[in-house]
């Protein structure tokens, strides 16, 4: 199931909030994207019903099997291509911004290409 950019990026936010091991609540994830409560509530309410989280009876919010693989995809595009361009030296500002865009719009086949050709760099 193809999810929108929005989905893509607030279930990113949960998995790199979630790194720390600490339980991820709707207000981390408000804090963390600048967004208003109200919003992250409708969109949380939307990614569990999608079932890509669910939210216990604290409102701890977890990553499903489907909203993990989301979420990790988006982040690996994300840390390759800022990665990359940063190495082609655009200031890392800039290339943070536009790899956020691009990790979502990069089909799968571009991706793996240039995470090839990446990979088979003698210096990265």
């Amino acid at each position: 199931m193809k999810t929108h950019e929005s989905a893509e990026n607030y279930l990113e936010t949960i998995l790199m909030l979630g790194q720390n091991g600490e339980p991820v609540r709707s207000v981390d994830i408000a804090n963390a994207l600048d967004y208003s409560k109200p919003s992250v509530s409708v969109a949380m309410k939307n990614l569990r019903r999608d079932g890509h989280i669910t939210v216990d009876g604290d409102g701890h919010i977890t990553l499903t099997g489907s909203g993990r693989e989301v979420a990790q995809s988006m982040y690996d595009r994300h840390t390759l291509l800022s990665g990359w361009l940063i190495f082609l030296g655009v200031e890392k500002e800039t290339a943070v911004s536009d790899a956020c865009k691009m990790e979502h719009c990069i089909s799968e086949q571009s991706f793996r290409a240039i995470q090839k050709h990446i990979s088979e760099l003698p210096f990265i």
